[in-house]
């Protein structure tokens, strides 16, 4: 099949993988960061890791915008489901995400909630002006790539004058995420975290660009190469990081030239700013507060931002003490480093974001066992001993 088969060409990842270990020096060691979970997951379901050097570490990253969803924001979601004139209408990874205290979207469904599952904004959409009855609340989540369908919702709502449709935003910004990470005690003073480098998103980069990355890139001197999803895309992008690192540059470079262009999608970074704002403050789960880190409705949309509208609160909730997501989320930690990883957590009963998102670090290794492969090597190490 055209552009499926010929990025996973395993006699050109093998002859990729030579050339980095070729490149690599020896007397250091390279530490890259994917922050995409589709990344995560190519890096386990195809081995990728297994063809690079043994100085060569993958770290992973925030991951998904479900992953980084902090507990108030799903709690608060919850209590609004529970009031009787309100319709959910949200994705399908989000039904499973642990709120406080065992709760989560279904677990209200089947407590009586009205919560449906939707495959996009014009589901909900129609939902709304099937039963005009009913207070249709979209849960809108995702990085850069699925804010321009909730904005397009939002024009068609206004246009056909849906008074019972509103939006609970969490659209969240990648470029800030990785200066937060960037700029954390984990990188700059404890040195728990070493990075010298980002693949950056793919499908955040065909709306923003490439442009945006170049600030942290020079501010940081940390190469950036943004890339596809595919085996071959991401073992290139090692590659290409590889050289940067080698030549002391620091530069945006784009591998994902097939869909990534420098300034983007233009028309839909264009619908975003006609319906929202940066929020100078939200909450990522594993990052803390990050400085406009994410976006919310504009003043003049106020009638649909649903946490206005419905007076919402989002209450301050700590993480599962011991559920390590954060520490994942932030590359301080490995899924196979969580005690509850592969015990209590698996993907039927999960304890985290990280195992429920299908993006998400623990159901990657969950999915593709590569956390056997971490405890063969774990006993083979106490065996040597």
């Amino acid at each position: 099949m055209r552009y499926i088969d010929e990025y996973r060409d395993g006699r050109l990842a093998k002859d990729i993988a030579r050339q980095i270990a070729t490149l690599a020096d020896p007397a250091r060691c390279y530490h890259f960061m994917e922050f995409c979970g589709g990344h995560t997951h190519a890096i386990s379901r195809y081995g990728l890791e297994d063809l690079l050097p043994q100085n060569m570490q993958m770290i992973h990253g925030p991951g998904c915008p479900v992953c980084v969803l902090p507990i108030g924001r799903i709690d608060a979601a919850i209590a609004l489901a529970m009031r009787p004139e309100i319709t959910i209408c949200t994705y399908g990874d989000l039904m499973r995400v642990p709120g406080s205290n065992g709760s989560s979207l279904l677990k209200a469904r089947t407590a009586g909630a009205d919560i449906r599952m939707v495959y996009s904004t014009l589901d909900a959409l129609r939902i709304a002006e099937a039963e005009p009855d009913r207070e249709v609340v979209f849960f809108a989540i995702g990085f850069e790539t699925t804010t321009p369908p909730t904005a397009l919702a939002l024009r068609i709502a206004i246009a056909k004058e849906l008074r019972n449709f509103s939006i609970f935003c969490n659209h969240v910004l990648t470029p800030a995420a990785i200066q937060n990470i960037l700029e954390s005690p984990d990188v700059r003073k404890l040195g728990t975290v070493k990075i010298d480098g980002f693949i950056g998103p793919a499908h955040v980069s065909t709306v923003i660009g490439t442009e945006p990355y170049e600030f942290f890139a020079e501010e940081f001197q940390k190469p950036v190469v943004v890339a596809g999803f595919e085996p071959l895309d991401v073992i290139q992008a090692i590659l290409m990081l590889v050289r940067q690192v080698n030549d002391g540059r620091h530069e945006v470079e784009n591998q994902y030239i097939r869909a990534v262009t420098t300034f983007g999608n233009e028309k839909a970074q264009t619908e975003i700013a006609n319906f929202f704002e940066l929020c100078e403050s939200f909450e990522w789960r594993g990052l803390g507060e990050v400085p406009y880190g994410a976006v919310r409705l504009r003043p003049q949309y106020a009638e649909y931002d649903a946490e206005k509208r419905f007076s919402m609160v989002t209450p301050a909730v700590k993480d599962n003490p011991a559920c390590e997501c954060g520490a994942i989320l932030r590359g301080v930690k490995k899924p196979a480093d969580c005690k509850l990883f592969g015990t209590v957590c698996t993907p039927d009963t999960p304890m985290g974001s990280c195992m429920v998102s299908y993006e998400g670090a623990c159901a990657a290794h969950w999915t593709y066992g590569r956390f056997r492969e971490h405890a063969k090597a774990s006993e083979r190490g106490r065996a040597v001993a």
